[in-house]
């Protein structure tokens, strides 16, 4: 019983590196560009997508 009880301890300590090392990962400064990037995609015109909703308004 207490071999469980101390790997579960072990079990979420490691869950939580990782978690945090993920949380680290994804917010730090070098990936600012990509984020911002991806902010602005939204609001970019986007031609092909313009070209096949006209296509689409002919076809019917």
């Amino acid at each position: 019983m207490e071999f469980l009880v101390l790997f579960q301890s072990i079990w979420t300590v490691v869950v939580m590196i990782v978690f945090l090392s993920i949380m680290w990962w994804a917010y730090s400064s070098k990936r600012q560009p990509e984020f911002e990037e991806a902010a602005r995609l939204p609001l970019e015109d986007d031609d092909s997508v313009a070209a096949m909703t006209k296509e689409k308004i002919h076809h019917v």
